[in-house]
């Protein structure tokens, strides 16, 4: 083989190329010979055929069509819109029932007492039953609006009972109470059985109705118990001006979405359409009229459809007659009604390819004349078969000829190759040259780096195996670490059985196979407990190391009874002076005084710890920061103290709670880890780690762990 100016001259590529062009080119003129011949004779058939089968379909079917659905969709549509809005417009009318009476009630407040109430009962559910939901922080039992409206617990009752289309009505008061009757009371309830809050004033009917200042209907959004999608008419009530209560009722919209998704049926469907242009309802699971919910739904007056914005415009106006349209790739037959009481809009749809059914009454025209061009098509193909049939014969002859003489060449040193190759096993890796490749073409090429390769693989292999003990030593070595290192921390709970004034719980969880973080606790003496929350700079096996020194060095200064900034002070002298390699630990220390609940505490750089006192909420203790343990000699430390009240909690960390990172690079924070810690008031310290563990791993996802999590939680119960 050779190469001249980047060309190959007898390789192996070249024989095929040659083979190959000489079968192409007798394939191609056998068949363009044969497809001019029955071109000619197709041509003129089918071109006959197609003008009358055309004109005898199209005429019959579009007039047929056309005709029938302008008349039936255009009443169809009507009918529908008026049935949607009569259902609103009772519930229209309802709302202003309940109106009008809040109104009287609050204007003659004084001829009215305090009604009384309750909250939502387990045993009501299933039940039209009355009862009360509030805000967070809000105090039913101090509201003098919540009895007066209470006052109306009957007339709800009777309109809920006697309505087949509410889900619901209410009374919300302006101090953040609500006055609800419905038949799921269960949902208003926790898995505890105790009733959830419910921000009443920021609720969309709510805010909607007092922005509208008078009677308003919501847009479709999603029950806050149930999930279910709803719709809400509310009215604001005054008292001498100022607001006092938002009256309301919900709407559970199953009813009309089940007979939308009922409508589709072999092309054609309804769907419902909001004022803002949104397909609320559609049986529809994919394209334009998909339908989801009023935040998250496009604006068909917006598509880049210009006709299909058109007529959603023109359908919200008024009633749109019968239109075709090319919407998602298909044509459709439309119309739209506008409904009466809300700006909605019902749009009857129906697929364009169903106005062709009626051409099946065509088609025994079209077979007959169909057939005469099939009978001389048949003749046609018939002589042209048998001539392609002799002409592809003869060139298969001559294809496998001059594939057999080609072959033999080509096929002997592959086959050799082959059997070589399959003998390599065990000792014999090696692939080595041979006289039989040398064939001057690529055969030999191929055979030249199959030598290569089997060079370099017994090399790689070798690298491999040592490189394999290599990191089954290290991990090994690494698992035993982990397991050392869990084992110097505290981890048998309850860690003090015979002390009932406390109960404490902590935890680490290393981002690698060994962490920085540390967490102690012991007992100074039988009235003094030491804790400790503690962050070495960086991670892995040196991190470990000095963990273990530094935790070692605070534990025997604490318990030779010195108080919290000598101990941090010891310590940071011991640290730097032998700290070559110029790393650093964060530290916070508090030594409790178990009989009175004092804690006297100092923080070298690290994060504030977190304080809840009875009947509180957990907050950030802002306490003052002193410098980073082993980074500068000769640092004085400052301490100060706080009280613990029995029942009183104390939560620590390391900056790998609040720094946990999700897979878009934000931060899980203080405030999420806030809110996970008053998630429940009522755990104890290892739900309350529980808690807030499974809200970082919530928040992070899939994304990796790049920080160990550590965390110490006290709850001091005193002596009693």
């Amino acid at each position: 083989m050779k190469i001249i100016h980047g060309i190959k001259i007898g390789g192996l590529q070249q024989k095929i190329f040659n083979l190959m062009l000489i079968v192409i080119l007798a394939l191609v003129g056998a068949f363009a010979a044969v497809s001019i011949y029955q071109q000619k004779n197709l041509t003129h058939v089918v071109e006959e055929a197609n003008t009358e089968q055309q004109t005898a379909i199209t005429a019959v079917s579009e007039a047929t069509m056309e005709s029938v659905l302008a008349s039936t969709m255009a009443k169809t549509t009507a009918l529908q819109a008026y049935i949607a809005g009569d259902l609103f417009g009772d519930v229209k009318t309802d709302v202003q029932t309940f109106q009008a009476f809040a109104t009287e009630l609050f204007a003659n407040a004084e001829m009215f007492p305090p009604h009384p109430f309750s909250p939502p009962l387990a045993e009501n559910d299933g039940v039209p039953s009355a009862y009360v939901l509030h805000e967070p922080g809000v105090d039913p039992q101090d509201s003098q609006m919540l009895g007066l409206a209470a006052n109306m617990s009957e007339i709800l009752l009777a309109r809920f009972a006697s309505s087949d289309k509410l889900s619901g009505c209410f009374v919300g008061t302006a101090d953040g109470n609500l006055l609800a009757v419905s038949n799921r009371s269960v949902s208003c309830l926790s898995s505890d059985g105790t009733p959830l809050t419910l921000d009443v004033r920021n609720r969309p009917w709510y805010r909607q109705a007092v922005e509208a200042g008078e009677l308003f209907f919501t847009g479709v959004e999603t029950d806050s118990y149930t999930g279910i999608a709803t719709l809400e008419c509310a009215a604001p009530v005054y008292r001498d001006g100022e607001l006092v209560a938002v009256v309301g009722a919900d709407v559970f919209l199953t009813s009309i979405r089940d007979y939308v998704e009922s409508t589709t049926s072999e092309g054609s469907f309804v769907c419902v359409i909001n004022g803002d242009g949104q397909v609320l309802f559609s049986p529809m699971k994919e394209g334009s009229f998909k339908p989801e919910l009023s935040a998250e739904a496009p604006d068909l007056r917006q598509s880049g459809n210009a006709e299909l914005a058109a007529f959603v415009s023109d359908a919200l106006q008024g009633a749109t007659g019968l239109r075709t349209l090319s919407v998602d790739g298909k044509d459709y037959y439309m119309a739209g009604v506008p409904m009466d009481t809300l700006d909605w809009t019902v749009v009857s749809v129906v697929d364009k390819a169903l106005t062709r059914q009626p051409t099946e009454a065509m088609l025994e025209n079209y077979e007959a004349i169909n057939a005469k061009a099939l009978g001389a098509f048949r003749s046609g193909t018939q002589k042209s078969s048998q001539t392609f049939i002799v002409l592809v014969t003869v060139l298969i002859l001559l294809g496998m000829v001059g594939a057999l003489l080609i072959a033999s060449r080509i096929v002997k040193p592959v086959e050799h190759m082959t059997r070589r190759i399959n003998t390599l096993r065990g000792g014999d890796t090696l692939f080595e040259m041979e006289d039989v490749y040398r064939t001057n073409d690529e055969i030999e090429i191929l055979a030249e780096s199959f030598a290569s390769l089997s060079k370099k693989t017994a090399d790689y292999i070798e690298q491999i195996t040592e490189i394999t003990a290599e990191k089954e030593r290290i991990g090994t070595e690494l698992a035993l670490a982990t397991r050392i290192q869990a084992d110097m921390l505290p981890n048998t709970y309850p860690a003090f059985p015979d002390r009932p004034e406390f109960d404490i719980y902590a935890s680490m969880d290393p981002a690698k196979e060994v962490g920085g973080d540390f967490y102690d606790f012991f007992l100074v003496d039988s009235d003094h407990l030491c804790m400790v929350m503690a962050d070495v700079s960086g991670k892995g096996v040196p991190a470990a190391l000095f963990m273990m020194a530094s935790r070692i060095i605070l534990a025997s200064y604490a318990k030779q009874g010195m108080s919290p900034a000598e101990i941090m002070r010891s310590t940071n002298e011991t640290i730097c002076q032998n700290n070559r390699e110029e790393m650093f630990v964060t530290v916070w220390l508090g030594i409790l005084e178990i009989s009175t609940g004092k804690i006297r505490a100092a923080n070298a750089g690290h994060e504030y710890p977190v304080l809840m006192q009875p009947g509180g909420k957990c907050e950030l203790y802002k306490d003052k920061h002193g410098f980073v343990l082993g980074g500068m000699d000769g640092v004085k430390y400052k301490e100060y103290e706080f009280m613990l009240q029995p029942g009183a909690r104390l939560f620590l960390y390391t900056d790998g709670v609040p720094e946990a990172t999700n897979a878009e690079n934000e931060l899980f924070g203080t405030d999420r880890m806030l809110d996970a810690l008053n998630e429940d008031m009522q755990a104890d310290p290892q739900q309350v780690l529980h808690q807030v563990r499974r809200a970082v791993d919530a928040f992070v996802g899939e994304a990796e762990q790049f920080d160990d999590l550590t965390m110490l939680c006290l709850e001091y119960k005193g002596k009693e």
